[in-house]
């Protein structure tokens, strides 16, 4: 086997035969490469050098080629049905690639930015622009990039919001509406007026039953639960016209439309609809910002955030870049009414799958709030569950086991998981069935 001058380091390191004769080949080989800079301090060298090549067998080569890393393309990539951090669109991710060393002629990396700069100002502007468009955010609301995920904003919204004493109602729908409501009560006074958690959340509730306290100062829901697949089809009116109506969008922010109007805060972790981990966006009515409690930390404080234009300190400047990008494929895509029809579709051919394989796959939600993003399922027979997950990673589709606290199957398919991804785990299941059952 030949071995060319610039493939030598990488072969060398990576193979314990051969460790021992590193300083020696790396040696020769940078001489070759580069005479005038890369000297090995053990080695002779003359007035003149010449390309050599470096042999490990009879075969030698007599070129001396750039290491390169092969481009991905997308027989490379796996389906990815992970929940978060989660599958991002193919065209995004090459578009950051071509830009990843030097951004649109600027000379540097978006990594390598100043948030204060001309260049990433551009970049965040950009992005709060396309996201007021996509959901059609009116200037009646402030749109902040924040960090800490969802989970800090459960303590973020009662400390800006309420004074110690004031209540606040929560629907709880799963595991994330509940440890919303366990944090809030460190800073308010909440009442869970529904919890579905003695019907393990697979239900969401009829909103006329609701007993709401015409004194909250806002009603809490989680739109979509990741872990358990329960989705809001519409949204709870509050009682009291003071009252706001707080949402928690993390898994399916951007899905679909929403009348943003409804509400008095949207929030959402980016890491599974709209961009990577790091990046968490609040969507508030201006009206409400600036009656932190005076314990708040300055980091969860609204009103420095909206003043700061989300600058007050260094935001996840590429996370949000990322997510411009994204923003700017959805508004391709034909926006978010569209975005929707696509995730329907994806929807319905994996739940007939499992509503059709007669009871060797089962999805305990209620049919009319089944997610759209996240489709649990169990299998007939638990102990051939391990068995499906590996199965199933072996045919490059990954991130299937559902959570840790509920065990079976998971698949999430938010936006970017491509129909094609959902199409190969239906006729998976469709063949790990009749093998099977």
């Amino acid at each position: 086997m030949a071995m060319s001058a610039a493939t030598t380091q990488s072969f060398l390191l990576n193979n314990k035969t051969t460790r021992q004769n590193y300083q020696t080949l790396k040696s020769a080989t940078h001489i070759a490469a580069f005479p005038s800079t890369h000297v090995h301090p053990t080695t002779t060298l003359t007035s003149t050098y010449k390309s050599m090549s470096i042999s490990c067998s009879a075969a030698a080569s007599t070129t001396t080629t750039p290491l390169q890393t092969p481009p991905s393309t997308s027989s490379d990539r796996v389906f990815n049905f992970a929940a978060g951090p989660a599958t991002l669109p193919e065209n995004v991710l090459q578009k950051a690639q071509a830009d990843l060393v030097n951004w649109r002629g600027s000379g540097m990396s978006v990594m390598e930015m100043s948030h204060r700069g001309k260049e990433f100002l551009s970049i965040i502007q950009k992005a709060e622009s396309d996201l007021r468009t996509l959901l059609n955010i009116s200037d009646e609301y402030a749109v902040l990039f924040l960090q800490g995920g969802a989970t800090t904003q459960f303590a973020a919204i009662p400390l800006n919001i309420c004074s110690p004493d004031d209540a606040v109602d929560y629907i709880v729908t799963g595991s994330w509406g509940d440890k919303a409501y366990k944090e809030a009560a460190k800073y308010s006074k909440p009442n869970v007026i529904w919890s579905g958690k003695s019907e393990k959340y697979t239900k969401i509730p009829n909103f006329d039953s609701l007993v709401q306290n015409p004194d909250a100062k806002y009603l809490h829901i989680c739109a979509n639960e990741t872990i358990h697949g329960v989705e809001f089809k519409n949204y709870p009116t509050p009682l009291n016209e003071k009252t706001i109506l707080v949402a928690d969008m993390s898994s399916n922010f951007c899905s679909k439309p929403v009348d943003v109007s409804k509400f008095g805060i949207i929030y959402a972790g980016a890491q599974k609809n709209v961009g990577p981990s790091g990046v968490t966006i609040v969507i508030i009515r201006k009206d409400l910002i600036g009656n932190a409690q005076e314990s708040t930390p300055v980091m969860l404080d609204y009103k420095i955030h909206a003043e700061n234009n989300s600058l007050y300190n260094t935001p996840p400047c590429y996370g949000i870049y990322m997510c411009g990008l994204v923003f700017e494929d959805l508004l391709d895509q034909g926006g978010l009414v569209e975005v929707e029809k696509k995730n329907q579709k994806k929807a319905q051919i994996l739940y007939d799958a499992i509503d059709s394989s007669n009871g060797f796959y089962r999805c305990p939600v209620e049919k009319s709030v089944r997610s759209l993003m996240n489709v649990p399922f169990t299998l007939a027979k638990p102990e051939l569950e391990a068995e499906f997950v590996k199965t199933a990673a072996g045919e490059k589709m990954v991130q299937l086991k559902g959570h840790r606290s509920v065990g079976g199957m998971r698949a999430s398919i938010y936006n970017a998981m491509p129909l094609a991804g959902v199409e190969k785990l239906v006729a998976f299941m469709k063949e790990f069935q009749a093998k099977h059952g």
